[in-house]
């Protein structure tokens, strides 16, 4: 690396440390390296447009996000937890449960960890908190850990995110996402189910079996977006992109004319609300685009693809090293980061070894997700202690045991690749 790039390196982290948002630190950081570098500062804009243009499949995440908002405006939130309470609310620790089969439904429609548990999971954490039989520390774990699936289990802004930075097919990404995700949740639910026998946690309040029905229709029409949306891109019918325009269109038909819950001051909220988060993400994207090219222009990617093979590092060793340096790094920076500019780097070694990409990017976007419940960062902590007033200590003392079982599934799906490469090649993936 060049002494102006380790600068340029030193600005950006310095930057993002002292409290810049990471997007205008990139901002800053690249613009220093061009005019240190004597090159045209057109470059910036050049390559921010080029990029944002040229991927079609960027405007999945706009659409993705003002769907999920809509869903969680429009009282989707609590007939998913009627349906789930009627399934899993009789068992011991039954809120609990309830909360991280919510998560595996609602991570159908949303794709992002944070709408999950700002929805569905801050309600049925109140609800733990309010009936006093669930420590509320725990309470907030089990809504932030289980908000983690929801980027997994298709649709997933963030694996959109990857495809982008990995020129990776979205639709065989998403299908890869499905077996994992729900492999995060049922390994939740037998951790909650462990610690509720060993803690003596008190039985939930199921709904009766003879209310399952009308339960059932109620929750329906939210039911049926994630088999609307993976028909739409697995049946041939739409893109990736086109079936994010028809989850929104679909969630806001379901939230003015059947639900009839969103008035028109909450939809100019929702639609103001997506466009701010749209912002942020777009910033982000825009500050990695200038960023990855100067990473090109001083051939990094190449270089430390020479370098593993010159050490014969095993595909799975490398995977693995890769895994404990994003674990560590996902407790100081935020997923969109991680993606946009320390995946880029790993790309070509990953190639170079024959890792599938594919399997690559399930791997790494589970791993994100572990970071935002690890602290010291954390976001998902943050999220939900702003959300329900539980300190940030008592969140803590109880998030180890969902770290560790997250980490478990992690090891499985490096070690087992084709727990993640199954679906993808059932449905014509040749990886």
């Amino acid at each position: 690396m060049s002494t102006i790039f380790i600068l340029t390196l030193v600005a950006f982290f310095g930057l993002a440390v002292l409290g810049m948002p990471v997007a205008f630190a990139m901002f800053v950081a690249s613009i220093g390296y061009l005019i240190a570098t004597g090159r045209d500062l057109g470059l910036f804009g050049e390559q921010v447009l080029n990029g944002l243009y040229d991927s079609f499949v960027l405007l999945a995440v706009p659409l993705f996000i003002l769907a999920a908002n809509i869903m969680n405006a429009s009282g989707v939130s609590d007939r998913l937890f009627m349906f789930c309470q009627a399934l899993v609310g009789r068992f011991r620790g039954g809120l609990a449960q309830v909360d991280i089969l919510v998560s595996i439904i609602f991570s159908g429609m949303s794709g992002s960890a944070i709408a999950d548990a700002a929805g569905p999971g801050k309600l049925v954490t109140q609800m733990m908190i309010k009936q006093g039989r669930i420590p509320p520390g725990f309470a907030v774990c089990v809504a932030a850990s289980s908000a983690t699936i929801g980027p997994i289990i298709p649709p997933s802004i963030p694996m959109v995110i990857y495809a982008v930075v990995s020129d990776t097919s979205v639709g065989y990404l998403f299908l890869a996402g499905i077996i994992p995700g729900l492999i995060m949740g049922l390994s939740q639910m037998a951790l909650v189910g462990f610690v509720a026998r060993t803690r003596n946690f008190p039985r939930g309040e199921g709904i009766p079996l003879s209310k399952l029905p009308a339960t059932t229709f109620r929750a329906l029409p939210a039911l049926l977006m994630p088999v609307i949306l993976l028909y739409c891109i697995y049946g041939g019918a739409t893109t990736p992109t086109e079936a994010a325009a028809i989850a929104a269109a679909y969630a806001l038909v379901l939230a003015v004319f059947f639900y009839r819950e969103l008035s028109w001051k909450e939809a100019f909220s929702v639609l103001v609300d997506s466009s701010k988060a749209t912002s942020a993400v777009a910033l982000l994207i825009a500050g990695a685009l200038i960023f990855n090219y100067i990473v090109a222009s001083e051939r990094l990617p190449e270089q430390i693809g020479q370098l593993l093979s010159g050490l014969e590092v095993s595909p799975l060793v490398f995977l693995l090293l890769v895994n404990l340096l994003f674990l560590l790094l996902g407790c100081l920076f935020d997923a969109t980061t991680m993606l946009l500019v320390l995946v880029p780097l790993f790309l070509p070694a990953a190639r170079a070894l024959g890792i599938d990409l594919v399997h690559f990017g399930v791997v790494i976007v589970v791993n994100i997700m572990i970071g935002m419940i690890t602290p010291p960062y954390g976001v998902l902590l943050f999220v939900m202690s702003g959300l329900t007033g539980i300190s940030l200590r008592d969140i803590i003392r109880e998030i180890w045991a969902f770290i560790s079982i997250l980490i478990a599934a992690l090891l499985l799906m490096i070690f087992l690749p084709d727990v993640v490469l199954w679906l993808p090649r059932y449905f014509g993936y040749n990886g």
